[in-house]
């Protein structure tokens, strides 16, 4: 469980920089700059990050353990994840906020974990116990009640596209987290080699396939590469790969479902972190919600039988 909610606390602190660079030149001014500057930023968030995964696993001698996992099915497996979960999911995230709306869209994308539990237990045999998936439905509760207190008065320009997209981004983000755990049942594939893949196939069909479909390579090469907005998605995407570091080693031990739930926990560090950097004071609302999120997500994960043990084992020294 605490590699769940390390990946959730990171997420938070991801989400609030990835936030900072996108308030900077060049992502700012125009709606071209605003529409182009998310999806570009995504593609350089994933670059980085495998940048960064080259270097850790460089530093520790494991590249070879990368080459020799991608010639596995396994390794095959992971790059599908990948695809889910980075083009595909991401994708399907801009071109809802398009056209229902980013309040609309963070709202129904929270389900992804409802998705993903589902998939793992039908394809990985995972199972929740009844009052797991009650803190779990409690956490989403708060997830989207915050979302809905937050939202704003959005036009709707295309609901049948929007909604159609923002359902393969709830499908390709939890999916992503049982196709890795598939990967990952494999001796030759661990959390480190497949996060590898994940971030280096993501990366490379973003620059081949998505960022040429949107006409965003003109907008990249078109400004300044070496600026202070990239360098901090550079900074995000260190806090991103710490993330996913955890988060697919929390699915290696405790499986998809159960890492996910605890995983979105990271809608309420987001709002620490903002107070923490950017001085933004949430209200008592806000603030008793993520206290609702933050032990949903970590009881969905628990296991009473073994605190419950742990306590009374204290209880006897």
């Amino acid at each position: 469980m605490k590699y769940g909610l390390l990946s959730g606390i990171t997420w938070g602190l991801n989400a609030v920089i990835l936030g900072i660079a996108l308030s900077m030149a060049p992502y700012i001014g125009t709606a071209e700059a605003i529409a182009m500057g998310a999806l570009v930023s995504a593609f350089l968030h994933d670059t980085f990050a495998a940048g960064w995964m080259t270097l850790y696993m460089g530093a520790k001698g494991r590249l070879k353990d990368t080459l020799a996992a991608l010639k596995t099915r396994s390794g095959k497996v992971v790059m599908i994840g990948a695809l889910l979960g980075g083009p595909i999911g991401m994708g399907g995230y801009l071109v809802a906020i398009n056209h229902i709306g980013a309040s609309r869209s963070a709202i129904i994308s929270t389900f992804y974990p409802a998705f993903g539990a589902f998939l793992a237990f039908m394809v990985l045999k995972e199972r929740m116990r009844w009052y797991q998936l009650l803190a779990f439905v409690i956490a989403l509760g708060g997830i989207v009640s915050m979302g809905i207190l937050s939202a704003t008065d959005e036009s709707i320009d295309n609901p049948i596209v929007g909604l159609f997209a923002i359902s393969l981004t709830v499908i390709g983000w939890g999916s992503e987290a049982v196709f890795s755990a598939w990967g990952m049942r494999d001796d030759a594939v661990d959390n480190e080699t497949a996060l590898h893949i994940r971030e280096t196939t993501s990366a490379i069909a973003y620059g081949v396939i998505v960022i040429p479909l949107f006409g965003a390579w003109s907008f990249l090469l078109g400004n300044e590469f070496l600026n202070k907005a990239n360098g901090t998605i550079l900074l995000a995407a260190l806090a991103g790969t710490i993330s996913y570091l955890a988060y697919y080693k929390g699915i290696s031990i405790i499986g998809a479902a159960k890492t996910m739930a605890v995983n979105i926990s990271y809608s309420a560090w987001a709002v620490f972190f903002s107070f923490l950097i950017l001085g933004d004071k949430p209200d008592l609302i806000t603030v008793i919600l993520c206290f609702v999120i933050l032990f949903g997500t970590i009881f969905s994960a628990a296991d009473a039988r073994e605190l419950f043990a742990r306590g009374s084992a204290n209880e006897t020294k």
